[in-house]
């Protein structure tokens, strides 16, 4: 007999993928090619690059972790939901990858903000299964109007982002990583307080 899918399953699968993926992005990495400090500093978009890509996963992880909480089963909805999370996010080397040898030009640039937006909207679907249709007072109104209008108004950034790259790259990535100090913190401050003002237990 096949074994049902839980949320505490479903959170390891997830981690698996993180770990991969953050492998994955080390492996791309390249030393430069003369033994000076001059050819490391040349490298500085891969390591912008890189650094912006692992806090990405970084915060991205975190705010997964955050939301698996709240998911008591693993319905239909949240699996396929969280995979194509975890395919969205299965971008990034490659979007990395190009930003990196082409120095900053603004295509792969636009290309890597548009799969930050493809990761912020699978991440409101999450959103949306896990906190929005969660029923009762489980869940304060405040923390459900604070998470919609971050997921929302991050997304419409990572689309402005994305255009914007087209003609000023650089002006678009910093988009992206001011983005990202939003998600630094995946709970509200009152997400532990219940309706009455209570500490979760």
């Amino acid at each position: 007999m096949l074994r049902r899918a839980t949320p505490e399953r479903l959170s390891t699968f997830s981690d698996g993928v993180f770990a991969v993926l953050i492998t994955v992005l080390v492996l791309e990495l390249r030393p430069p090619t003369r033994p000076t400090f001059d050819a490391l500093l040349a490298l500085w978009p891969t390591w912008l690059s890189y650094a912006v890509s692992y806090l990405f996963i970084a915060i991205v992880w975190a705010n997964h972790h955050y939301l698996m909480r709240y998911a008591s089963d693993a319905t239909p909805n949240l699996l396929w939901f969280n995979f194509a999370h975890l395919f969205s996010i299965s971008l990034l080397p490659l979007a990395t990858a190009w930003m990196a040898v082409s120095g900053l030009a603004p295509q792969p640039v636009a290309f890597y903000a548009a799969v930050f937006f493809l990761v912020n909207a699978t991440y409101c679907a999450l959103v949306w299964e896990l906190i929005h249709r969660t029923p009762g007072p489980r869940i304060l109104p405040k923390v459900r109007r604070s998470m919609r209008l971050r997921s929302v108004t991050t997304l419409c950034l990572f689309g402005a982002a994305a255009v914007m790259a087209l003609k000023y790259p650089l002006a678009g990535l910093a988009i992206c990583v001011g983005c990202l100090v939003g998600y630094l913190n995946p709970e509200p401050p009152w997400a532990e307080q219940q309706p009455d003002g209570t500490e979760q237990t």
